[in-house]
């Protein structure tokens, strides 16, 4: 095991913090993997093979605008305050995060660096970015309850997931 502390305690650790739990917030406390751990679990919703009957698109809007953030090569996260100060809530903060920690601790035990040093290159991000913006509007214009979006959004957390680990 390295001495670095995972992700997922990490995340843990603000879920049990005073600090406000908002979009912004988020971004804020994870720094440079910001776009990556709000696109995560912005995109976690959609990845469940559950029907949302569309009410995911707002999650897809905001992924593609901080998406497109990386593409521009910004560092920090940027977002209208209408959605940066927005709440979390409480169901997603006592039901949501502990389970999408739990599936990041399995893929924390499994994972192993490969090619990290791709991830300190700017334009590998800008690319990956690009990637996330095409894998969110496919999952977008998938037709709602036909679990369409499952895939791609899946693909998108995948990649956040690769991005944290």
């Amino acid at each position: 095991m390295t001495t670095e502390r995972d992700f997922s305690d990490e995340l843990e650790d603000w879920l049990r913090s005073d600090a406000p739990k908002t979009v912004g917030a988020l971004g804020d406390a994870f720094e440079e993997r910001g776009f990556a751990v709000t696109i995560l679990l912005l995109m976690f919703l959609p990845a469940l093979p559950l029907p949302t009957g569309g009410i995911t698109h707002v999650f897809e809007l905001i992924t593609i605008i901080l998406a497109l953030q990386m593409v521009l090569g910004r560092k920090t996260l940027w977002l209208p305050h209408r959605f940066k100060d927005r709440e979390l809530g409480a169901s997603i903060t006592t039901k949501a995060v502990p389970f999408i920690s739990r599936r990041i601790r399995w893929f924390e035990r499994f994972s192993k660096p490969r090619l990290a040093g791709l991830f300190d290159q700017r334009w590998f991000i800008r690319v990956l970015g690009l990637v996330i913006i095409v894998f969110t509007l496919g999952a977008a214009v998938a037709p709602p309850f036909s679990g369409l979006d499952t895939l791609p959004a899946l693909g998108v957390v995948i990649i956040c997931l690769s991005i944290i680990l």
